[in-house]
């Protein structure tokens, strides 16, 4: 019988929901108790951080939550680089799985890889069922660009990584757990894998691509992939498991010592926060966060990217601070940059393209205030643009309140960059919570961000 492996990935800010962390808990560990045969259970990144907790606790909150489970294999996310090298580094030495990676370097030129003294290798091999399974694990190369903590290492070519450190095994089955996004289609047909073991992205995968199996569980802890090597994949929801009480617990009582549980406002319309809402175009959450900025700054425009506002339950009911810091959980100040109109534009244009790494066909990525965007999700191409209620003019100058994130990578508004930046204000989630005890929280659709594909269809029914 082929070995069968249990696939988790980007559980993020899970462990603020102690319901939810408790019952992603529970079904790993029924999954590996129930199975007659043993299991391999293998992490394919950020299954640390972000969130409310991860920035507490520099991401040790994990720790409860690996030693429930009993992980035995695990690779890194770019978000298990958010609180800095030495936490990290802690983080693995305490955690009961091995950590695989092999495209991540402290010093390439010394051929010193990342947290080796912590007990992180290239790769290593799990015996179970009679058979050996070889792993290794490779982060994208995009990291230290969309993560500024991590600009000290070196991420190298993740492909020519993974061939190269498969090619040291000699067992009876290969996997690679990736956080490479949409990157696993070009690694299954460059490397001799059984497996690819994938993340980053937070839509679900399960195909084939040359012979190679790849799986997926999106985002939120929301499922579990078990693979049968053979070729069988199941799919678990999360929510349909019993809760490990041990876990919810402990995450419950880690957030009552944050001191974040003060009721700031309360939300009489739920507020979603779905995968498809936040990238769907204008949201209520989206215009919230760049009010926020906006308010803040006295900026001309707020600007927030999609991919910064996090999934997770709705915000609803009385609303604590701890449930905003959860909306955007970065230690990055929100930052004033001064544009000319047609920089600006180009922002806009490249929110409506699909180059970002994850990138789901018609997803648009940002969220503004004060501005008025057109756009085709079928052409990508974006129609009209207003700035207080004026079209835009190329040649004046406008600013810009934003997360300094954005001025940092090169993987998100290009057209933005670190020599905009006039000033800084407050860090981001203080300024929601903030904003939110001055004005309350009541954002609605006001047609900020219109799809005008959407709009025909909806007209010509």
């Amino acid at each position: 019988m082929a070995p069968r492996l249990v696939h988790y990935s980007d559980v993020e800010n899970v462990y603020d929901s102690p319901e939810r962390v408790g019952r992603l808990a529970g079904l790993l560990r029924k999954l590996r108790d129930e199975r007659d045969e043993e299991v391999i259970l293998a992490g394919s990144g950020d299954n640390t951080s972000p969130g409310v907790l991860s920035l507490v606790e520099d991401g040790a909150q994990a720790l409860d939550f690996f030693e429930a489970v009993e992980p035995d294999v695990e690779t890194f996310g770019n978000h298990e680089f958010d609180h800095g090298f030495d936490s990290l580094r802690r983080l693995v030495a305490d955690s009961p799985q091995t950590w695989v990676s092999a495209n991540v370097w402290s010093d390439r030129e010394r051929g010193e890889r990342f947290a080796t003294d912590a007990g992180v290798v290239a790769t290593t091999v799990v015996e179970t069922d009679g058979a050996d399974v070889g792993f290794v694990g490779v982060t994208t190369e995009r990291t230290a660009s969309i993560n500024p903590d991590a600009t000290a290492l070196e991420f190298t070519d993740p492909v020519a990584a993974a061939r190269d450190a498969l090619a040291d095994l000699d067992t009876d089955y290969a996997v690679v757990l990736s956080h490479l996004g949409r990157g696993d289609e070009q690694l299954a047909r460059e490397v001799e894998a059984d497996a690819i073991l994938g993340g980053h992205v937070p839509t679900e995968r399960r195909d084939r691509i040359d012979g190679t199996l790849l799986t997926r569980p999106g985002d939120g802890g929301s499922v579990v992939v078990e693979v049968d090597l053979a070729g069988d994949v199941t799919r678990h929801r999360v929510a349909d498991a019993p809760v490990h009480e041990g876990v919810a617990e402990a995450m419950r009582d880690r957030l009552a010592e944050t001191g974040l549980n003060d009721v700031v406002a309360t939300v009489e319309e739920p507020i979603d926060r779905a995968e498809s809402t936040l990238f769907g175009g204008e949201c209520r959450l989206g215009n919230l966060v760049a009010d926020a900025y906006r308010w803040e700054t006295g900026a001309d425009v707020g600007l927030q990217n999609s991919g910064g506002v996090r999934t997770g339950d709705a915000v609803a009911g009385e609303v604590t601070a701890a449930d905003l810091v959860s909306v955007t959980p970065f230690e990055e100040q929100v930052a004033v940059a001064e544009v000319s109109g047609a920089e600006l534009r180009a922002a806009f244009e490249w929110a409506a393209s699909p180059d970002l790494g994850f990138a789901e066909s018609g997803w648009w990525h940002a969220h503004v205030s004060g501005a008025r965007v057109a756009w085709d999700s079928e052409t990508h191409a974006v129609e009209s643009v207003r700035v207080g209620g004026d079209p835009i003019d190329p040649d004046r100058t406008y600013s810009v309140a934003l997360s300094d994130y954005v001025l940092h990578t090169d993987d998100e508004f290009p057209s933005l960059r670190e020599d905009h930046r006039i000033s800084v204000a407050g860090i981001q989630y203080e300024v929601l919570v903030e904003y939110a005890r001055e004005t309350g929280v009541t954002p609605e659709i006001e047609r900020r961000i219109v799809d005008i594909r959407a709009h025909e269809q909806t007209t010509e029914r």
